[in-house]
């Protein structure tokens, strides 16, 4: 039993999952749940907890410890240990010797209709679990050792699983399919399992992180998140994709894609371009992109900022060039998404468009939506801003000189409207639809620093001061640390988040302070070294909050930590 290559982790914060998985295992079985033991959990449907897995010995259960790295789940105890590989997406394998394992499913249920039912299939002896959650079957094959049936066929409240011995050595897999496949047929060892898996991992680090060093310590770690993170299409999942996490978390909202294909750009074009794109494929009628995809979901009930065009910016210069008629559908997706909110948000006689609730904004209960849910605020003006400018682009580049001039005339029409309605002399403020205008302590009022030297310098000078006094040792927290209406696990009105901090540090930067920009990656980097990447962070004491395998705040992680190692590099003579 060879040692796995690869950075180190704790499944109590990381699932240990494969690369176009819809499983992972992980003691998180529910949002904020966490179970004793590890648990087969499964995306497909929402989040199922179908399988529990426990290591045995002389019929009890074993204390072990659990260690994982990118290839290989262990637990190893007194008499011996367990261990556990993907061998492919839909397939684990297990394998002891001095431990045993029960595999059970994950709990009872309520009714005697409901949840996961176990047999034994008469056609090739395996024992299956059908789940009723994920509408999943999940078969266990033993293929060396002695097992046994707990509950031969059962549903309802009664124990069902498989029992396998420790005596001696043991290997079983499990796969989750839909209907019906072949008898399982060992495609290859154990250890070749392994193998593959770790040079799967090596490659996607390769070629997302070939400038990781010394000083950017937690890149493999970042890595392996969005990794782990990736599906294959099924479902409302039309192309592979990057979930926001494996944990309770297990969507794709529209924004947050965009920084996950900022990531993967440089080296995996295909792979970015297809998390960029994959919220367009469910654009509606009405140009609106959904708040979020699920494998079994799609949600419209709210929308995400207009960070879109910023981001294609920014995709287009890692990308190079774009496929002509790819370039052509992104276009019109991305007219079809601003003339949403051009034509749906924006009250008659208005210029500046308008959210229509916190979480329409992506900071879902920032300060700044306290008076009023229905705002025109200068970040939501900033990003239609740039993503106007980025259609003017577009429009240039695809011969459509006309409306290349339009775009760029409606950018500048909402550029002024800003600035004269917004811009109060000494801070943007928000104005509710009655015309009442506020401020608030809230990051979210300074985020229009994204415009960068789009704004006049005097309101760039005054935004980089106001951002300084949100910086605490770790960040820029979402909220002004001193502000009475901070909360320290308040979601948006206090933690350091992620996207907030690339944004900031992006425009600052454009905006000519680079000195701020510099300090802010520095001290988010060193956040996530220390603390790991959770959704978000304390931002007084720099532990992470929420879901703990946040792919966005890895991918964060290594846009800053790809660039910094960038500018500090000396070209060799």
């Amino acid at each position: 039993m060879s040692r796995t290559t690869g950075p180190a982790f704790s499944v109590q914060h990381i699932p240990f999952s494969y690369a176009g998985s819809w499983f992972g295992i992980s003691p998180v079985v529910a949002e904020k749940t966490y179970a004793e033991h590890l648990h087969l959990v499964s995306h497909q449907s929402g989040l199922h907890a179908v399988l529990r897995l426990v290591p045995t010995r002389a019929g009890g259960e074993a204390a072990t410890t659990v260690s994982a790295s990118p290839a290989r789940l262990v637990w190893t105890g007194a008499s011996g240990r367990v261990e556990l590989a993907y061998e492919s997406v839909d397939t684990i394998r297990l394998r002891g010797e001095g431990l045993g394992m029960a595999i059970r499913a994950a709990r009872p249920t309520l009714t005697p209709f409901s949840g996961t039912y176990f047999y034994r299939d008469p056609v090739d002896g395996a024992h299956v679990f059908t789940d009723y959650g994920t509408g999943r079957r999940y078969r266990v094959t033993v293929l060396a050792g002695a097992a046994e049936a707990v509950g031969a066929q059962a549903l309802g409240t009664a124990d069902r699983g498989v029992l396998v011995d420790g005596d001696g050595p043991w290997e079983v897999a499990i796969e989750e399919y839909d209907s019906a496949r072949p008898p399982y047929r060992a495609g290859r060892t154990f250890d070749e399992a392994v193998k593959a898996a770790e040079a799967e991992f090596a490659a996607f680090v390769g070629a997302v992180a070939p400038w990781r060093g010394p000083q950017t310590p937690a890149a493999e770690l970042a890595a392996y998140v969005l990794w782990s993170a990736i599906v294959r299409p099924a479902g409302f999942i039309s192309r592979p994709a990057v979930l926001m996490s494996k944990h309770w978390m297990d969507k794709v909202w529209s924004w947050d894609h965009c920084f996950n294909a900022l990531a993967l750009a440089d080296g995996l074009p295909d792979l970015a371009w297809h998390q960029f794109r994959i919220v367009f494929d469910h654009q509606d009628p009405a140009g609106a992109l959904p708040d979020s995809i699920a494998h079994s979901e799609v949600l419209y009930n709210f929308v995400k900022p207009p960070i879109h065009g910023w981001a294609l910016r920014r995709l287009r210069h890692r990308l190079g060039h774009l496929d002509p008629v790819e370039l052509t559908a992104t276009y019109d997706a991305l007219t079809r998404w601003t003339a949403f909110w051009l034509d749906a948000r924006r009250g008659p006689g208005e210029h500046l468009p308008h959210y229509r609730h916190g979480n329409d904004s992506g900071w879902d209960n920032a300060t700044t939506f306290d008076p009023e849910r229905v705002v025109q605020s200068a970040d939501l003006a900033a990003f239609l801003v740039q993503q106007l400018c980025a259609l003017a682009d577009l429009a240039r580049l695809l011969g459509r000189g006309g409306e290349a001039t339009r775009w760029a005339a409606t950018a500048e029409q909402i550029r002024a409207a800003m600035l004269d309605q917004l811009w109060n002399g000494e801070r943007f403020v928000a104005r509710g639809a009655g015309g009442n205008t506020w401020t608030s302590d809230s990051l979210l009022d300074l985020m229009a620093i994204t415009l960068g030297d789009d704004l006049p310098a005097p309101i760039r000078a005054i935004l980089a001061d106001r951002i300084r006094e949100h910086l605490t040792a770790f960040g820029p927290a979402t909220e002004l640390p001193t502000s009475a209406r901070y909360e320290a696990d308040g979601y948006w009105r206090g933690p350091i988040w992620a996207p907030s901090t690339v944004l900031i540090e992006d425009g600052l930067r454009r905006a000519g302070h680079t000195g701020l920009a510099d300090d802010i990656s520095a001290r988010f980097r060193a956040l996530c070294e220390r603390s790991g990447f959770a959704e978000n962070f304390d931002a007084r004491t720099g532990a992470g909050l929420r879901d703990r395998a946040y792919t966005w705040t890895a991918s964060a992680y290594l846009i800053l930590a790809a660039a910094h190692v960038e500018r500090t590099t000396v070209p060799a003579r």
